[in-house]
């Protein structure tokens, strides 16, 4: 998407890194120097003059430019933007090489064609940058129009205007800031007027570019047929409506999200910026000053005026008209004759496909209506039916939604083309109609249609594949011969509250994929009523799931009454259930048949408030338990990867998820924790203040005060302890280092037990950070501990912990973090090996002192012993020169991966070199939120207190040099630090970047590529 801020964010990573590579080069719009002559060769000239520090290099054609380019980038590390690609050509002249070179050399693609990072090159990651948060976009706007992070006080209620008008586009909100700047709030206003009738001609002709960039006139044709008519809709309904008006719909939608023109949400619905949207409109509105001489019309006023005026022309293809967006229909004095139209008024119009209306009511014979309809969609249609002289033949797709049918039609009708019919919402329909002349329909929609009661005519509609009856509450049976409709995959008959006969039959029906059941009393599912009472209970295969599909992907019986007595032991022939959804039933464990369903992917308990324990789940990849306040201990078969799991404040009985944490009493911790920590004085009596790094635990942590608790996750024990007494020997402790080290000594055959771990922190009285650590900023919890461990043969693993859980100390008070992390019978830790603690907090929060001990543990009698830290070895080291081996080799998908972050601090085959991250919060690790994070993936002994906070980086740059775009810290605040993991990816920024992973230190900026080639 144009106007993003790829660019101005490609730079600014470019000005903080290209000091540390040998060769760097920023080549900008390079779309638009290609075109020029011998352009291609111009861009590698540039490149090549970059990378050889000025030298002037003769190339001849492209191909000899390649040979060259490979020659100077083979044996040297270089750091590469190419800005604005939008063609593979472009790409090969500069990256047909990308094999051969050297190892550690970065590249960064900036572009709106995202097609292009699916060609060969290797190991591509694309990142895709997303529109500002009303926050940022109204600090961005503030920076051009204020010249400062805020509005001045006059002018705040039209700056979030302006900022609700721009979409979060920071394009959009750097010209409209730029526009108004100095202005009057009198101005302002009627700029803002403006503004919202006509949109910012600057902006959408920036935006426009990517409209004029796509290859032919059918995809700019689709564009701007989904601009006018299609936003919000599901795709598969705007496939069936255009392949129709003979559009080539699924690739000609995939170009249009290869160039950021739309996208598709995760309910495959197609959504467009709403600028861009805009453009597309501007675009049809200049076609002609007349409306009706327009290609698409759906500006109400301009539809309105058509029709009323009757002067539509047959270049009219699609018309919106919503009479309730009309002044006349608003009148509370108005009168039928006021927003009355004519049938006649389309009579002029030959080729109209696409008709949208609502709260219309029109007068009139229906042969002069158009007859090539593909699309009617008529929101509260006025009649009890459809008219008989309505011709419908080539119509697709039928949609009346809130209608006044009585009936649908009378007799019969002949649509030979209609796919979907939709009538949801028509409360006055008792009946479905004959659909004997109706031999195409593949989706039926009767939702909330609650006076339909005769749907026998259901099974004549051979082709069916999806049938929705949700809240069809006086249905009473199904269609007796539902179970020869043989392409019906799914069956909606949630709150069919009535229904009392379900066909045995239905078992047969291998097609159906998707059964939600919702609401629907569950004896219904035992075939009929007189069936059920015949059929004793006790024997297993007469239970409700033996008469279900076998083929059944989905399964949703939310809110039946199921209770624990009422599932079988298995579920049958359900082995290819996916996603099942059993909320709001009155269960309290995990019922034995789900343990078997291998496939299950997504399962549901949302609001069983009587459910105590789930033991033995399968390996779902989404659990989702909220509303379960009884729910105490959730557990799984196997953990081959963490699952996503939904929560929400009513889980406070919540104390174990295994794999993610157990929370339980002091009094209950194993007695061989409290000895290893020394912690057989404790008063089990003490209350502390908690607080937790899961967003769902925090309302009801913090309400309360709680016993004192021990925290096991990912083989870290820990527990928090009022005051500032340390149990333990921990003999030499640091109070004033950023880190301390010691080497691990030999103690005959004693075996490595762990690491005892303490930290004493209170909160700060300053509002500006004071910590061991003083760059540390936002990070997410109090207090984080990173353990590191190497030695002189290459090991380098290191630990960063966020603990899910965590004291919270008052005022004027202490906080003791007391951890123990288990090593026993790994090989992480040898004799020799050199380990390295550090503790960061929040800047609201101080840490006093921590330390260090090493616990042994002998072959029959387990102790302890303390290892003496000497602080004078525990100065810090700054390193700067950062060559490829400091760079660690750990793989940056794994950062993120499951295995990783979920992975035990103990378990040796998950490890390699690296930096693992242990925490429960994955999605927090953003490269732009948590800027503290650099701090912990380099090496601690190495960069901690070498940075430099983002806001002074831009007064150190060179007085010549030019940091992107805009003056705004907006994105600079986001962008000032980034992970410290090696990469020999090619990286593509195309829309938007959250995840850019890169080792950057804070130097001196420039911004290269801003002269001519």
């Amino acid at each position: 998407m144009r106007g993003i801020g790829k660019t101005t964010l490609a730079k600014f990573v470019y000005n903080i890194n290209f000091k540390r590579y040998k060769g760097s080069s920023f080549l900008e719009n390079i779309k638009e120097h290609s075109k020029q002559t011998n352009g291609l060769v111009q861009i590698q000239k540039k490149l090549l003059s970059d990378v050889l520090n000025g030298k002037r290099v003769k190339v001849g054609n492209i191909s000899e430019g390649i040979i060259k380019i490979e020659d100077a980038l083979s044996s040297k590390r270089v750091l590469l933007v190419f800005d604005d690609v939008d063609h593979v050509e472009q790409l090969d002249a500069v990256l047909r090489m990308q094999g051969q070179f050297c190892p550690g050399s970065k590249i960064i693609i900036t572009t709106s064609h995202a097609a292009l990072l699916n060609a060969s090159h290797q190991a591509i990651k694309v990142h895709n940058l997303e529109t500002f948060s009303s926050n940022e976009s109204l600090e961005l706007f503030s920076w051009h129009a204020f010249g400062q992070d805020h509005p001045e006080k006059d002018y705040m209620e039209l700056s979030e205007r302006v900022v609700n008008l721009s979409g979060g586009l920071p394009l959009a909100l750097k010209i409209l800031g730029s526009s108004l700047s100095g202005k009057s709030t009198v101005v302002w206003e009627s700029a803002l007027n403006k503004l919202e009738a006509i949109p910012n001609g600057e902006i959408l002709n920036k935006l426009k570019i990517s409209y004029d960039s796509l290859q032919d006139e059918h995809d700019r044709s689709l564009f701007l047929h989904i601009a006018c008519f299609f936003i919000g809709m599901e795709k598969d309904v705007i496939v069936r409506i255009l392949d129709s008006c003979g559009f080539y719909t699924i690739v000609g939608i995939q170009n249009l999200i290869d160039r950021c023109l739309v996208t598709i949400d995760e309910y495959n619905k197609v959504h467009m910026h709403y600028m861009i949207r805009d453009m597309g409109r501007g675009i049809v509105h200049l076609e002609s000053k007349e409306p009706g001489e327009r290609s698409r019309l759906w500006n109400h006023k301009d539809s309105f005026k058509v029709l009323k005026e009757k002067n539509g022309t047959q270049t009219i293809e699609g018309l919106v008209l919503n009479m309730g967006m009309h002044p006349a229909y608003c009148t509370p004095s108005r009168n039928s004759n006021e927003v009355t139209l004519e049938t006649d008024a389309f009579a002029s119009m030959h080729k109209l496909r696409l008709l949208q209306l609502s709260h219309v009511r029109l007068i009139g014979r229906y042969k002069e209506f158009p007859t090539k309809l593909r699309w009617l969609y008529w929101n509260e249609f006025p009649f009890d039916y459809l008219p008989n002289d309505l011709t419908l033949e080539s119509l697709v797709v039928l949609e009346m939604c809130y209608s006044s049918l009585r009936q649908v039609w009378k007799g019969k009708k002949y649509l030979p083309s209609l796919k979907i019919l939709n009538l949801s919402n028509s409360h006055r329909l008792t009946g479905t109609p004959d659909f004997s002349h109706v031999p195409n329909v593949e989706s039926l929609i009767l939702k909330d249609c609650t006076n339909l009661v005769d749907v026998e005519s259901i099974g004549d509609l051979k082709k069916l594949v999806y049938l929705n009856m949700e809240d069809c509450k006086n249905i009473r049976k199904l269609p007796k011969n539902i179970f020869m409709l043989k392409f019906l995959e799914t069956l909606i008959i949630s709150g069919c509250s009535s229904l009392n006969e379900f066909p045995v039959e239905m078992g047969k029906m291998e097609s159906l994929k998707v059964l939600q059941g919702d609401g629907v009393p569950i004896y219904c599912l035992l075939t009929t009523i007189v069936e059920v009472k015949l059929q004793p209970r006790k024997n297993p295969e007469t239970y409700w799931t033996s008469y279900l599909p076998c083929n059944l992907v989905e399964l949703s019986l939310s809110d039946c009454n199921l209770s624990d007595y009422d599932f079988p032991r298995g579920f049958g022939n359900l082995f290819s259930l996916q996603r099942l959804n059993l909320s709001c039933n009155p269960i309290s464990s995990l019922p034995d048949c789900i343990r078997g369903l291998k496939r299950l992917e997504e399962l549901s308990f949302s609001q069983c408030t009587r459910l105590e324990s789930l033991r033995g789940l399968p390996p779902v990849a989404e659990l989702i338990v909220n509303g379960c306040t009884s729910l105490e201990t959730v557990a799984f078969q196997s953990m081959s990867y963490q699952p996503k799991i939904i929560l929400d404040e009513s889980n406070y009985k919540l104390v174990e998820i295994e794999h993610y944490f157990k929370l339980e009493h002091i009094e209950r911790v194993d007695e061989r924790m409290i000895n290893l920590l020394s912690l057989g004085k404790l008063k089990a009596t003490e209350t502390i203040m908690m607080d937790s790094t899961l967003h769902v635990f925090k309302t009801w942590m913090k309400s309360r005060m709680h016993p004192i608790q021990g925290l096991n996750e990912y083989g870290i024990f820990s527990t928090f302890l009022p005051g500032n007494e340390v149990p333990g020997r921990f003999s030499r402790r640091s109070s004033t280092q950023s880190s301390i080290s010691l080497t691990v000594p030999i103690r005959g055959h004693l075996k490595i037990q762990g690491l005892n771990v303490f930290s004493v922190y209170a909160k700060s009285n300053s509002d500006s950070p004071k910590n061991i650590n003083a760059n540390v900023e936002s990070i997410p919890n109090p207090i984080v501990t990173a353990v590191k461990f190497s030695n002189e043969n290459g090991k380098n693993l290191k630990w960063v912990y966020v603990p899910s859980f965590f004291g919270v100390p008052d005022y004027g008070k202490d906080m003791v973090w007391l951890s123990h992390w288990g090593l026993l019978g790994s090989q992480l830790l040898d004799r020799g090996d050199r380990v390295t603690v550090s503790v960061f907090t929040r800047f609201e929060f101080q840490v006093k002192k921590y330390g260090i001990q090493v616990v042994y543990e002998q072959e029959k009698k387990m102790s302890t012993r303390e290892d003496r830290i000497d602080t004078s070895q525990s100065n810090m080291v700054l390193q700067d020169d950062y060559e490829a081996a400091d760079v660690i080799s750990f793989p940056i998908d794994a950062l993120f991966s499951p295995s990783v972050i979920a992975g035990d601090f103990s378990e040796p085959d998950k490890v390699m070199s690296g930096t693992y991250f242990l925490s429960n919060r994955p999605e927090e690790i953003v490269v732009y939120r948590w800027l503290w994070f650099d701090d912990f993936v380099t090496d601690v002994e190495e960069n901690i207190g070498e940075r430099t906070d983002v806001e002074n980086l831009e007064e150190e740059h060179d007085g010549d040099t030019k940091f992107g775009d805009n003056g705004s810290t907006s994105r600079q605040r986001e962008g000032g630090k980034a992970f410290n993991f090696g990469w020999n990816y090619v990286v593509s920024i195309f829309t938007t970047t959250k995840k850019i992973i890169w080792k950057a230190t804070p130097d001196n900026f420039r911004c290269g590529g801003t002269e001519g080639y």
